[in-house]
């Protein structure tokens, strides 16, 4: 039946365009398109519509996971997907993240190949059949790049443009992955290999095909096909305050095999700024002729006040606390990195009494109580669950 026939849904989602409407008889697909979202309800109409259009004769299904977008994307998605099942709407709440949505929107597919690409008409979906005839040749992976002879990144501004080259180069130095553009966010592979890398892959960030690269080690074989990347249409870009933490994050993760964590990095980096903020409320204390003790009290409380609430912001962005759970948690951390403290200061003491060097006791102490904040903060302020 021809779209035109439907009327559109009473809560005010997009009508299926083209042939949404009439999605043929129920056959497993072969390929899934995973399209993480943010309020990018303006853009579903026409990416579906030439979606129908560049995969019309496969059997597909695109799965759009959404982080609970304010906009409606999702009510829009489901009203979509009830005229069309390919249409396929996860909506997360109380996780944030495009990596961690694309490895959700993956292991979730039915297909046996999956592409990721964005939902803001940046990436050129004309590109897919090609990108699966790769596969059906011996791609394990397919990178849609912007950086090979042929392609282009017109549609970046001058400064993300930058932006993006350099960490290009850093990753491909640092990580030593050859693709052209590591950081792309248009790729496609088997899902048997999402399946044996999952385990391994950060849900925190944006830069999962340059996760995927270094965790792979060079064991897939990839293919690269070039495209000029569009100008964003609407919705909100992905990229926030923590994209660059993320990425350095993800580059000392895996340069280091993971013993230094993308979280663990960025809650060390807070606490710096704790320390920061900890020496200056000091400062102002004293000038204030407050006696030592009582300006160190308060610059304690100050500066883990500011880590709490950065932390809440940043590192775990993805179980931000908020009302009520934000005092508990608040007071959670108090008790925790008080104990910290106390940790910090017992293996110090110890440290120095065993090797008479203060440089190295206090950074033993230091050590110590970061991962002790660090842990017990994971366990029980910004719980798995939350």
């Amino acid at each position: 039946m021809p779209s035109s026939n439907l009327s559109a849904p009473a809560d005010d989602a997009p009508a299926p365009a083209g042939p949404a409407s009439a999605p043929g008889p129920a056959v497993a697909p072969d390929l899934t398109v995973v399209i993480p979202t943010f309020n990018e309800r303006g853009n579903l109409q026409p990416l579906i519509a030439r979606l129908h259009r560049v995969l019309a004769g496969l059997a597909w299904e695109a799965i759009f996971v959404d982080d609970n977008s304010p906009d409606g994307t999702a009510d829009a998605l489901r009203a979509i997907g009830r005229l069309d099942p390919r249409i396929r709407c996860l909506r997360r709440v109380g996780r944030r993240g495009l990596a961690g949505a694309c490895i959700e929107g993956m292991l979730a597919a039915q297909a046996p190949v999956v592409a990721v690409m964005d939902a803001d008409l940046q990436h050129d979906e004309s590109l897919l059949p090609r990108m699966l005839e790769a596969m059906s040749q011996g791609a394990e992976l397919v990178v849609a790049t912007r950086y090979a002879p042929g392609g282009d990144a017109d549609g970046f501004s001058g400064w993300r443009g930058l932006g993006s080259r350099l960490a290009t180069r850093l990753a491909q130095r640092v990580l030593k992955v050859t693709s052209s553009d590591p950081m792309s966010g248009f790729f496609m592979l088997r899902r048997d290999s999402v399946e044996q890398l999952a385990p391994k892959l950060s849900t925190q960030g944006f830069k999962i095909l340059l996760d995927i690269l270094a965790t792979s080690r060079g064991r897939l074989k990839v293919t690269e096909l070039t495209y000029s990347f569009g100008v964003r249409q609407s919705g909100d870009s992905k990229l926030d305050n923590r994209v660059l933490m993320d990425f350095l994050g993800l580059i000392v993760a895996k340069a280091t095999g993971g013993l230094v964590s993308l979280r663990f990095l960025s809650f060390a980096t807070v606490g710096a700024a704790g320390l920061v903020v900890h020496l200056a409320t000091l400062r102002v204390g004293l000038a204030f002729d407050l006696r030592f003790l009582v300006a160190q009290a308060i610059a304690t409380v100050a500066a883990m006040t500011f880590n709490y609430v950065l932390n809440n912001v940043l590192t775990y962005r993805d179980r931000r606390l908020s009302g009520w759970a934000f005092l508990r948690g608040l007071l959670a951390f108090y008790l925790i990195c008080g104990l910290g403290a106390a940790a910090n200061v017992g293996v110090a003491d110890w440290a120095f009494y065993q090797t008479e060097r203060w440089w190295l006791a206090g950074i033993a102490g230091a050590c110590i109580g970061a991962v002790w904040n660090y842990a017990m903060s994971r366990a029980l302020v910004w719980k798995d669950a939350a």
